[in-house]
């Protein structure tokens, strides 16, 4: 199964490792010894990572070390964005009617 950056994303404790790993890399125990979940359930976590190329992973002897691959995110910004453009526009267009209705009603008070 092929996974995406939002799938990523969307699991709390995902955020969090990525989070720790965008300030350093550190081995998969270390991460671990972050959260009150078991190891094996963290490498799920950090194979979900990889597999969004969130996290690369490399080897050093025995030890698996994690870092952030933060330029996937640029997926999420845009995204993001793109919203916030669309929403802005939105309300720009009603801050302009409301202002308008405003002069209108001011207008025929006087009159």
């Amino acid at each position: 199964m092929r996974r995406d950056v939002f799938q990523a994303i969307a699991d709390p404790t995902r955020r969090e490792i990525i989070h720790l790993l965008s300030a350093s890399s550190m081995s998969l125990n270390h991460v671990a010894e972050h959260f009150e979940v078991s190891r094996p359930a963290i490498s799920k976590h950090v194979k979900i990572l990889m597999e969004c190329g969130l996290v690369v992973i490399t080897r050093q002897g025995r030890e698996r070390h994690c870092a952030a691959n933060l330029h996937k995110l640029k997926q999420v910004a845009d995204w993001v964005e793109s919203y916030r453009t669309f929403w802005n526009n939105k309300l720009d267009a009603l801050e302009n009617f409301l202002e308008t209705e405003k002069q209108q009603t001011r207008r025929r008070k006087k009159d």
